[in-house]
């Protein structure tokens, strides 16, 4: 037919401007997806696959943190009877050099037919002519290969009705009315905290699951997934529930974290060579003294005091921790300077207080939670000569002899009490009534006693030979 353009025949409709190709390929995104799933951040996983920053944050953000079913690292990986980038590169370069089909189908190991349809599908047609480009070509591949299915709860008005209102329905109060709770903006993520929370029903997707199948034992239509329910709120374009209503949600999580994110040693100031692995067996069999377990007791308006327990005599040190000037003053700035009393520097200088009054040799190591307390151990470390290491998260068995303090010292700080009404010298007072107890993993001596004969016997300035 004459004016007829050669694009016509790529046997595909015309498209409205669907955008320019994307600045990366299925297996960018797949090994992306496989990083976050092994715990990285979305920032260095977009760095370990090539592509910008912004570009991995965006891809996170709008899957909700969830990996699409098809790039889960569980999926299985594209079928080898299609083509990849990799021969599509092939087939333009063998093109540009005036190779004929069957010559590039036979040199790539593929059938004439679907190098043809190859030329003729996913060529760029923009310009009204066929030319072959592997990026164009891939693009046009990918688009072809979706197949978009309509979420249930999009299709089912009933059912979306019903999960809406046990996530974000209005509590009533047993005279019937509807109580809406404080106003809360939704800001597009996670509330933060000591902030007001939105109210509602808040059920679980899980409970809305399963309660659907007491409710309608009768009706097969109203059946879903909690994991369905979590993808229609984390997923943007889903179209079925608004992504306000993670707000409703026990978390609050604008989006899913991954499981190995959340597992992973978080603090940003600590490092693996300051993990309690890296302790020096000599710490754990009790066997040399010097070794010390710190942690922080907590009560009512953010009031705390520092305990220090030496792992070998069970001798016990407070820190006194009042609260700085300011504190109570005025509404708490955020990121502002810690008031209470047990900020980083504050914990910081108490212990370096402590701990200098000590012989050398008892100052050894300092075994701490990862709490952000201790943000400024390496000053501390070179203030005092300890050695600083941190326990693993959720893990406070590893620092047995401590835990088993605080557990003792409660009986003269109970929980819900103010601990800043305490002066230094109530706490140098009940330390000694600690330290003059006898124990019975001492031989029934007192850890005052043990740690005096520590120090008469010189077994305190003994090197150590590991």
């Amino acid at each position: 037919m004459a004016g007829q353009r050669r694009s016509d025949r790529a046997l595909r409709g015309k498209l409205k401007s669907p955008g320019r190709p994307p600045v990366a390929r299925r297996e960018h995104r797949r090994r992306f997806w496989l990083m976050i799933a092994s715990g990285l951040s979305s920032e260095d996983a977009a760095m370990e696959c090539g592509i910008s920053q912004p570009v991995g944050t965006r891809w996170f953000r709008e899957a909700g943190g969830m990996p699409p079913s098809h790039r889960s690292p569980t999926s299985p990986s594209p079928s080898e009877r299609y083509l990849s980038f990799t021969e599509r590169e092939e087939i333009a370069l063998l093109r540009a050099q005036g190779h004929g089909v069957r010559e590039v189908a036979r040199r790539l190991e593929r059938a004439a037919s679907t190098i043809s349809r190859e030329l003729r599908r996913n060529a760029a047609t923009r310009c009204g002519n066929l030319d072959y480009r592997a990026t164009t070509a891939q693009w046009h591949a990918e688009r072809a290969a979706r197949r978009p299915k309509q979420a249930k709860l999009v299709a089912n008005a009933a059912l979306r009705t019903y999960v809406q209102d046990r996530l974000a329905g209005a509590i009533v109060a047993p005279d019937g009315t509807a109580l809406q709770g404080p106003a809360v903006p939704w800001k597009g993520r996670r509330h933060g905290p000591r902030q007001h929370r939105r109210w509602g029903m808040a059920w679980s997707p899980q409970q809305i699951a399963e309660r659907l199948r007491l409710d309608f034992p009768g009706d097969k239509t109203m059946r879903i997934s909690h994991e369905a329910i979590y993808q229609a709120l984390y997923v943007q374009g889903r179209g079925a529930l608004k992504r306000e209503l993670t707000a409703c949600l026990r978390t609050g999580r604008a989006l899913r974290v991954p499981r190995a994110r959340s597992s992973r040693q978080g603090k940003s100031f600590i490092t693996p060579e300051v993990l309690i692995s890296e302790r020096p067996p000599e710490v754990q069999d009790r066997a040399v003294p010097g070794h010390w377990e710190g942690d922080l007791i907590l009560g009512l308006r953010s009031s705390a005091i520092g305990t220090l327990v030496e792992r070998t005599t069970r001798f016990t040190m407070l820190l006194h921790l009042p609260p700085m000037a300011g504190h109570g003053m005025a509404p708490r700035e955020k990121n502002g300077p810690a008031l209470a009393g047990h900020g980083a520097e504050a914990v910081r200088n108490a212990i370096s207080r402590t701990v200098t009054n000590l012989p050398g040799q008892l100052r050894r190591s300092l075994t701490w939670d990862q709490g952000a307390e201790m943000a400024e151990h390496a000053r501390l470390q070179i203030d005092t000569g300890l050695q600083i290491y941190f326990c693993d998260p959720r893990s406070p068995w590893q620092r047995g002899t401590n835990e088993n303090t605080n557990g003792l010292l409660r009986q003269y700080f109970p929980k819900g009490t103010d601990l800043g009404a305490h002066r230094p010298d109530d706490l140098a007072a009940v330390a000694a009534a600690l330290n003059g107890r006898p124990r019975k993993t001492l031989g029934w001596k007192t850890p005052a006693e043990a740690l005096d004969a520590i120090l008469r016997s010189g077994h305190a300035g003994v090197a150590t030979t590991s």
